[in-house]
């Protein structure tokens, strides 16, 4: 995975490399290199290029000066604006007009809060200019710790981000305000003794699925699906589907009452009917009849489409405590549960939750907030369990505390029933024996993918699902060894 580290931990790097000898002159004056760098390929030549340069009081603010300084020795024009002083309005819009670039170096990824007084008026000028605008390690007014934006924001077109990713520009709304992001070596180790956090790279995918051996046959990667209710078993369905596109070798679909099982059937899938109380939903006793045969599978996936009466929420509490394969716990599975995690902290085979925002505020009590993998990580170790905390940027975290970001998809999966794939392409990937962290963080990589590979207005679930040969295929994700 590429590294990604906080705010807190870059500056930790900092000093480090400060005491190990390295003047920090010397890192400021590598920094602005690569910024005047970036500004010269964005410019394509130097001959008759303006350029403006807004600086902060801080490293930041030093290391634009110093881009300036290079470029001006290039021969560019560069009229540079100090936040240290006040800044001319009138003098400034008139150089913005002419400027073919914008350096943003007012502010780092330490910055907390709003942008105020010049520095606010600057980012809102910029904005409404035609200039290319590079920002010096994050767009000022980005929170390098979360992405969030308080009110404004430099909009950048490209991002020179120093040493290693910053989670600032990878989680919303800070991605998209830093434009395209490179990352420049400029000396400075920032390994970290605390629990690794990365953003998932598409290399990483082939060493974390196992492909099929030879001697392989169906019940070396089989699946059980639980979901489904009165009117919810496209759900379920959709599932197992995708489950068998994502490896497994075989799966049952197993759905309350005969009539469900008869609709979900008479494909690859085979259904299977679970005790049903009148109503349609999971009867309790349907949980014995689900555990009896589950040895025989590599993993189980349990919720979507259970709806939440008690009968259900009782079947579903007792499954997830005594089931002994791995499991992937989603929608009314997790609902089921009511906040009490000690069915999950009970369990001895591995399990992979996947809420979204709601889902999770009703285990922990609380909304996850703006700092997206500290809550991974909080669920992750309140219920021993691997946490997949969705939305953009989708965070997996383990529980201990290694975290991956998943850089893939966007808001066309905001549409019913992508969630369910989603599960389908974890329990596949868990019943071809990935470990259960890497099942998580592959089935969001492929499901994002599968969105881009789909490639069309209008995208539904369905989609996904007949896309994800393709994508496996443009991964190198075969299922054959």
């Amino acid at each position: 995975m590429r590294a990604v580290v906080t705010p807190e931990e870059m500056a930790r790097a900092d000093e480090r490399a400060v005491a190990a000898g390295v003047p920090v002159a010397v890192l400021m004056e590598r920094a602005g290199q690569a910024v005047a760098w970036a500004v010269r390929r964005a410019c394509g030549s130097t001959y008759g290029k303006r350029v403006v340069v807004v600086c902060g009081k801080g490293n930041n603010g030093g290391d634009g000066l110093v881009a300036a300084r290079v470029l001006r020795g290039w021969g560019v024009r560069v009229d540079v604006f100090e936040l240290a002083g006040t800044i001319d309005h009138a003098q400034f819009e008139r150089a913005v007009a002419r400027a073919n670039c914008v350096v943003d170096a007012m502010f780092g990824t330490g910055f907390r809060g709003a942008l105020e007084d010049d520095a606010r008026w600057v980012a809102d000028a910029v904005h409404h200019s035609m200039a290319y605008v590079v920002a010096v390690d994050i767009p000022s007014g980005v929170n390098g710790a979360t992405g969030a934006i308080v009110d404004e924001a430099v909009w950048a077109d490209e991002t020179v981000c120093f040493a290693a990713l910053k989670p600032g520009l990878i989680f919303e709304p800070g991605r998209s305000y830093a434009g395209r992001v490179s990352v420049v070596d400029i000396g400075i180790d920032t390994s970290t003794d605390g629990p690794a956090l990365g953003v998932v790279d598409e290399h990483d995918l082939v060493g974390w699925l196992p492909a099929r051996p030879a001697t392989a046959h169906k019940w070396i990667a089989g699946l059980m699906v639980v979901g489904g209710s009165s009117g919810m078993t496209g759900a379920p369905t959709m599932v197992s589907h995708a489950a068998m596109r994502a490896g497994a070798g075989i799966v049952w679909c197993e759905v309350p009452g005969a009539d469900a099982a008869a609709r979900a059937s008479g494909t690859e899938v085979i259904t299977r009917a679970l005790p049903a109380t009148k109503s349609g939903a999971l009867a309790e006793a349907g949980a014995d009849a689900v555990l009896e045969p589950l040895a025989r599978f590599k993993a189980i996936v349990v919720g979507p489409g259970l709806g939440t009466r008690r009968s259900t929420a009782a079947a579903v509490r007792r499954i997830v405590a005594k089931a002994p394969v791995p499991l992937v716990l989603d929608a009314d599975g997790l609902n089921a549960l009511g906040g009490d995690l000690r069915p999950l902290q009970s369990r001895r085979a591995p399990t992979i939750l996947t809420p979204h925002e709601g889902e999770y505020a009703r285990l922990l009590g609380d909304a996850p907030g703006a700092d997206r993998v500290a809550a991974a990580r909080a669920l992750a170790a309140a219920a021993g369990c691997v946490a997949l905390l969705k939305g953009p940027a989708t965070v997996v975290a383990g529980p201990d505390g290694r975290a991956a970001v998943n850089p893939t998809g966007g808001a066309a999966l905001a549409t019913a029933g992508t969630g369910d794939v989603l599960s389908g392409i974890i329990g596949g990937f868990l019943a071809r024996g990935a470990a259960p962290f890497e099942a998580a963080a592959a089935g969001a990589f492929v499901h994002g993918r599968a969105a881009d590979v789909a490639g069309h207005a209008g995208l539904v679930a369905g989609d996904l699902i007949d896309a994800l040969p393709a994508t496996l295929r443009g991964l190198h994700l075969d299922t054959e060894a």
